[in-house]
C-alpha cells in the first residue's frame, strides 16, 4: 500500500473521539494526516470536547484535550491531498462560516477525491453546497440540515461514491473501514500465531 495525504479540518471543541480516533488510526496503517485550522498555525492547538450518549434527548459535553495542529489551514493546498477527513463537535457549526474552509471542501468534491464526514461534519459539507444528490448519514440532528442540501437520508453508516458518512464516535469502526476502502488501503485482519523460541 502507498500511503496517502490525508487532510483533515478541526476545530475548537470538536469532538475529541472524532479527531483523536481517525487521525491516528489512519497515521497506524501508513497515511500522512494533517490536521488543520483556520486562524492557528502548526505551533497552536485546538480543545476538544468528548460527546458522551446516556440516555438523554442529546448528548452530553465535558472538557477533551488539547489537540496539537499540524499546519495552518492558509498554509497547505488541498490540491496536495488525496482524501479529506471532517470530524464533528461543536467545531463545524462556526467552522462553516470560514471561507477558506468551504473552498478547501469543495475542491474534494470537484475532483472527486475520498471524503469522510461524520457527527456534525456534514454541517461544512451542507454550508458549501456539495451534497446535493448523495445518500447520506450524519448526527441525526443534523439531519434537516443535509436533507434541505439535497441529499437522501440513510440511518447508517453509508458509502455514496466518494463520500463516506457516519452518525457519532460510536460507528468509527465501520465508518474508517469503509473510509479505508475508499483510500484502497488493505488490512490484513488475519490473526498470527505467535511462535515460540
Amino acid at each position: 500500500m502507498t500511503g496517502k495525504q490525508i487532510l483533515m479540518i478541526v476545530g475548537d471543541f470538536g469532538e475529541d473521539y472524532e479527531i483523536m480516533v481517525p487521525f491516528q488510526a489512519l497515521q497506524a496503517v501508513g497515511h500522512e494526516v494533517h490536521a488543520v485550522c483556520p486562524e492557528k498555525g502548526a505551533d497552536d492547538s485546538v480543545k476538544t470536547a468528548i460527546h458522551d450518549f446516556r440516555g438523554d434527548q442529546t448528548y452530553l459535553e465535558t472538557r477533551g484535550h488539547d489537540f496539537a495542529l499540524t499546519h495552518g489551514l492558509d498554509e497547505v493546498d488541498p490540491a496536495d491531498y488525496d482524501a479529506l477527513v471532517v470530524p464533528g463537535g461543536r467545531a463545524p457549526e462556526y467552522l462553516r462560516g470560514y471561507e477558506a474552509v468551504l473552498d478547501t471542501v469543495r475542491h474534494f468534491f470537484e475532483a472527486d477525491k475520498p471524503v469522510a464526514a461524520i457527527c456534525h461534519g456534514p454541517q461544512i459539507l451542507a454550508a458549501a453546497g456539495v451534497l446535493d444528490g448523495y445518500e447520506m448519514t450524519a448526527y441525526p440532528a443534523v439531519r434537516p440540515e443535509v436533507e434541505a442540501a439535497g441529499c437522501a437520508w440513510v440511518d447508517e453508516v453509508t458509502t455514496d461514491g466518494n463520500l463516506v458518512t457516519a452518525q457519532a464516535w460510536p460507528d468509527h469502526p465501520e465508518w474508517i473501514a469503509q473510509f479505508l476502502d475508499l483510500l484502497g488501503t488493505e488490512i490484513d485482519h488475519e490473526p498470527t500465531a505467535a511462535t515460540a523460541d
